[in-house]
């Protein structure tokens, strides 16, 4: 198998729902075209940011179909395919059709708080079931369980053609490190966090599947570049210009904060699903002033 270059900024799309919670296939259309003409370098589909829990398996099914059609082969999709119980996910793997997608991005099992050993079990039975390669997603701050760097490592090590890479998403930089550090050489270590990534980026990651980037693909994406290419000072003055940003779109959870964002901006109407609702008064006013002083 080819190994996959995601190197840059991919963005993890959220699904705009109308008044009715129905999905706004019109808006989704708009994001999509903002995205890729703002230089995004790959899509993540059906990721946690898009709210897919909430979603029917027929809605999943016409959103990623529908997101197939529109992107048209212009960029490389991600599909988000996840969960705690293995047998499901294996079995949603062999069900999809992944022809259109370059690889799958599957989160550490939430909720059952399996053990390093349970974690490495699972992720070698969905290796050795899918088609593409995987992206480990590592993101204890959700699932209640830490992948540790050594879980990470045995992984890519063992499975070089079918584990490409981790979503680290920890907030823990040491062991981020520690995974840059002893992993091998085409292994991808992506930041699941807009907020480290340029740090991490110094350290050796190879960009991020960020959630600002649904609002700032366009001067997003110039930071990862300016970054990936050396060019740290100019990139840590992008950096910083998102900074109070990174902390407001997450204070009410995600993705309530880049939906509110993108309401703001005219591209969604600012709906989410149950149990997740929008942010409040004072977070999304807060976001308007940040947005108004970034013109």
């Amino acid at each position: 198998m080819a190994h996959i270059n995601l190197k840059g900024m991919g963005v993890a799309l959220i699904t705009p729902f109308k008044a009715d919670k129905s999905v706004d296939y019109d808006a989704l259309a708009r994001l999509l075209e903002y995205q890729i003409k703002n230089g995004v370098d790959y899509l993540v589909v059906l990721g946690t940011t898009a709210e897919t829990a909430t979603l029917t398996p027929e809605e999943k099914k016409s959103v990623r179909e529908f997101i197939v059609e529109r992107v048209a082969g212009r960029v490389p999709l991600v599909i988000g395919i996840g969960g705690n119980n293995t047998m499901a996910v294996i079995a949603e793997i062999k069900s999809t059709d992944l022809q259109p997608f370059s690889a799958i991005l599957s989160v550490v099992p939430y909720y059952n708080k399996p053990s390093q050993e349970g974690i490495y079990q699972h992720y070698r039975a969905i290796a050795s079931a899918s088609p593409l390669p995987i992206i480990l997603y590592n993101v204890p701050g959700r699932t209640g369980v830490n992948m540790a760097a050594e879980t990470t490592l045995r992984l890519a090590r063992e499975f070089p053609e079918k584990v490409i890479g981790v979503k680290e998403a920890s907030g823990n930089i040491t062991q981020m490190d520690d995974i840059i550090k002893r992993k091998p050489a085409d292994f991808m270590v992506i930041s699941g966090d807009d907020g480290i990534t340029f740090p991490l980026i110094t350290l050796g990651a190879v960009g991020v599947i960020s959630v600002i980037g649904n609002a700032f693909p366009k001067e997003f994406a110039k930071m990862v570049r300016l970054a990936l290419s050396g060019d740290y000072a100019n990139a840590l003055l992008i950096h910083h210009r998102f900074t109070e940003l990174f902390s407001l779109l997450f204070i009410d959870g995600n993705p309530a904060g880049v939906k509110c964002l993108l309401n703001a901006m005219g591209y969604i109407e600012n709906e989410l699903r149950l149990p997740l609702v929008p942010t409040r008064i004072t977070t999304y006013e807060k976001i308007r002033q940040v947005l108004e002083s970034l013109g």
